[in-house]
Order: C-alpha cells, then sequence, then structure tokens
C-alpha cells in the first residue's frame, strides 16, 4: 500500500505517487529544459548521488568539471549488467549536440587510457556547448545513435529498480546501442529513456513501450507513446510540440519544430511540419492525479486549448 504521508524519495523505497511508473501518471512535457549538449564518459562506478561530487577518477572529475562550466551535461554511462562494471580501457566517451533548431550531431571517441580526456579542453567544450563539432572524436551515422536509460540508484531507488532491467532487454535487443547512466531528470518516471543526438525523452516505459521507441527512432521516427518531450525545449514548447504531432499524425523526428513560443500560461506556439504552420494554445493545469497538497512529488500537467492552421498572410 502507498504511504502518502510524507512522500519524500528514500535510499531504500519508492515513495513517488501512485502511478508513477505505470504511465498511469502525465508524463508530457518533463524532459529535461536545460540540456542541450552532452558529454558521455564511461565509467563504472561507482557513481555519487550527483555527478557534480564525483572525486575519481580524476581525469573523469576533472573533465565533468569542465563541462558543467562550459554548459554542456555530463552524463556517466556503462554497458548493462555485469559487463558494464569493468574498470579497464578501452573507454567510450560521446560528445554532442541536441540543441533545437540547430545543428545535431555526436562524436564518439574510443579512449587507451583516461588521461586522453584532458585534450577534451575548455575551447573544445565551449565549442560543443554552442553546438559546433570539436572534432574530439568521430562523427556517428543516423544508424549508430546512443540510447541512454536512467539506472542511477543512488541517486533514487526507483531508477535502479525499473531502468537496470530494461537496460538489459534493449541491450538483448539493440546491442551496443543501448548504455546504463546517471541521473537524467524525473526520477517519478523511472524507467527513463533518453535518445541521441537529439535529445528525446521517454518516461514510465515498459520493455514494449521502449522497443518501440528505440525501433523508432532507428527509422528517424518518434513514438507519441510515454513520450516525455524534447531536451532543451520550454516545457509548454514541448507540449505545443506533442499535440500538433497528435494531430497531423507527424511522427519524423526532423519533420517538426517549433518556431516560437510567447505567453505566461496560457501560452501560444507556432509550430511547423513540413512547411504547414500551426498556431497552438497550450495551458499548465494541475495534475489529475496527486497524493496529497504537501506531496514534493506533485507536478502539474498540461491541455491543448487550440491548434490553428495558419495560412501564410496570418503569419505577415
Amino acid at each position: 500500500m502507498f504511504d502518502s504521508g510524507g512522500c519524500v524519495p528514500s535510499a531504500s523505497r519508492c515513495d513517488h505517487c501512485p502511478g508513477s511508473h505505470t504511465g498511469e501518471l502525465p508524463c508530457l512535457a518533463s524532459a529535461t529544459v536545460k540540456a542541450r549538449s552532452w558529454l558521455l564518459i564511461e565509467h563504472p562506478g561507482p557513481w555519487p548521488e550527483r555527478i557534480e561530487r564525483l572525486t575519481g577518477p580524476a581525469p573523469v572529475a576533472a573533465a565533468v568539471a569542465r563541462a558543467l562550466a562550459a554548459g554542456v551535461r555530463p552524463q556517466l554511462i556503462r554497458r548493462p549488467g555485469r559487463a558494464g562494471r569493468r574498470s579497464v580501457p578501452p573507454l567510450q566517451v560521446y560528445v554532442g549536440s541536441s540543441m533545437p533548431g540547430g545543428p545535431v550531431w555526436l562524436e564518439g571517441r574510443r579512449l587507451s587510457t583516461l588521461a586522453e580526456l584532458d585534450k577534451l579542453d575548455d575551447d573544445m567544450l565551449a565549442a560543443v556547448a554552442a553546438g559546433r563539432r570539436p572534432e574530439f572524436g568521430e562523427p556517428l551515422s543516423d544508424e549508430e545513435p546512443v540510447v541512454l536509460v536512467c539506472t542511477h540508484a543512488r541517486r533514487n531507488v526507483c531508477c535502479a529498480r525499473h531502468g537496470a532491467p530494461l537496460a538489459r532487454a534493449l541491450s538483448a535487443r539493440f546491442g551496443s546501442l543501448v548504455w546504463e547512466t546517471t541521473h537524467v531528470g524525473g526520477d517519478r518516471y523511472a524507467a527513463n529513456l533518453v535518445c541521441l543526438p537529439h535529445g528525446l525523452y521517454y518516461g514510465a516505459l515498459g520493455a514494449a513501450e521502449a522497443e518501440a521507441a528505440v525501433a523508432a527512432y532507428l527509422r528517424g521516427e518518434l513514438t507519441l507513446e510515454r513520450l516525455r518531450g524534447r531536451a532543451g525545449l520550454p516545457e509548454p514548447a514541448q507540449a505545443a510540440e506533442h499535440f500538433v504531432r497528435s494531430r497531423t499524425g507527424e511522427l519524423g523526428v526532423n519533420a517538426v519544430s517549433v518556431e516560437s513560443l510567447t505567453g505566461t500560461s496560457p501560452y501560444e506556439a507556432v509550430i511547423d511540419v513540413s512547411g504547414a504552420r500551426y498556431r497552438a494554445i497550450i495551458e499548465r493545469v494541475e495534475a489529475a492525479h496527486e497524493c496529497g497538497s504537501d506531496c514534493s512529488q506533485n507536478n502539474g500537467s498540461w491541455v491543448v486549448r487550440g491548434i490553428t492552421l495558419l495560412n501564410p498572410a496570418a503569419l505577415v
């Protein structure tokens, strides 16, 4: 039975609201807003509760600190299962950009020693933060995305409880594309999945939903079921994109872009869908499911108040 008297995350049990991990609670428009560029470093662990508190190995901790200072989101990654706990090189590093409206790319490099991380200096990370390739590694093709599953138990037990088995299941089907990772945001939505380089977030996933999401991504598409949104976009813009995709049926990853967002709830967004433009009115509302007014896990949801197809004259 769920105990609603406190709702504070625990190291040993789940205190998230009922329905958080099953898809019953809405996870729409909850992707990490600030993440537009990425540094992924293979590090088998142990992982600290917060990545910014990492103290070693020293080259990894220093690279994480430089990334944070540059505005690049660092993630520690490892292979699913026991194989991911090995601690000898070669180790994998990725840098990438998922900047909405900008270049979307990933570079990968295998390190023979951790000292090679020192080559990823402040200038290179500044380029990554600006969406430019630093030429630190080899560019990855569209057939080589990175799929991250949060399994960060020290941050929240639910991430390991729901994420670890999902990572193993995805690895069995998609192989080397899949990595376990540190906190990606939204523990209440575990199991969480992030598809890079586009920064697509999915939450409250079971194996079937996750496999469908990754398979779609390999086709250049997304699925709307359990889609949290696109990293780097403001939450109302994420919601607007979701509702317009639902209305039009357009699932191509690169076929939809949010051109503008104005207002303060209701928000007005203009969205381009393969050359056709739509105006969406989006409003934040209280979540339908709550576990008490004092629960820190409460969050709002989003509704669409109207979607209008704009002709060219309407945009002048």
